[in-house]
């Protein structure tokens, strides 16, 4: 899993990028949000000049399986440019969610909301939780299935 340093990141596994002056960022999927959508076939898009705040949904993923995931922006902006690129291959996601595989640059109109963002460390403990949640689901899921075969 990879986690950049130089990234905010939001517990919907969104990056974020901002610039010197906060006042544009690029958005994207984590490494580890992508590897669990799984591999994404399409994306829907939004238009320059949309303006979302934050938590709305931006975006939405498909995966190989049908499976459609809502993309939700970790800050409140405006839409200055996308990833076109996305259009043809949403699997740049995949490949290289932090260079490729960004989807937009936000104008941010509110700043201060950098600051509710994640940072790389706080992320990567996180995920670990995530992970250990999991495998404790995991494990109960086997544990059913070996009562019922009993």
């Amino acid at each position: 899993m990879i986690i950049l340093e130089d990234l905010l990141y939001t517990e919907d596994h969104m990056w974020v990028k901002p610039n010197d002056d906060n006042d544009k960022a690029v958005v994207g999927i984590t490494d580890y949000g992508q590897e669990r959508i799984g591999m994404i076939s399409s994306i829907d898009l939004p238009s320059p000049g949309d303006e979302f705040v934050e938590t709305d949904v931006f975006a939405t993923v498909e995966n190989a399986v049908g499976e459609v995931t809502e993309l939700l922006c970790p800050i409140s902006g405006s839409v200055l440019s996308v990833n076109e690129i996305l259009l043809d291959a949403p699997d740049a996601i995949n490949e290289d969610p932090y260079d490729d595989g960004w989807i937009m640059v936000l104008e941010v109109v509110q700043p201060e909301e950098l600051d509710d963002l994640m940072s790389p460390e706080d992320y990567e403990r996180y995920v670990e939780e995530l992970k250990i949640k999991d495998e404790e689901i995991l494990d109960e899921e086997d544990e059913d299935v070996l009562e019922v075969e009993e």
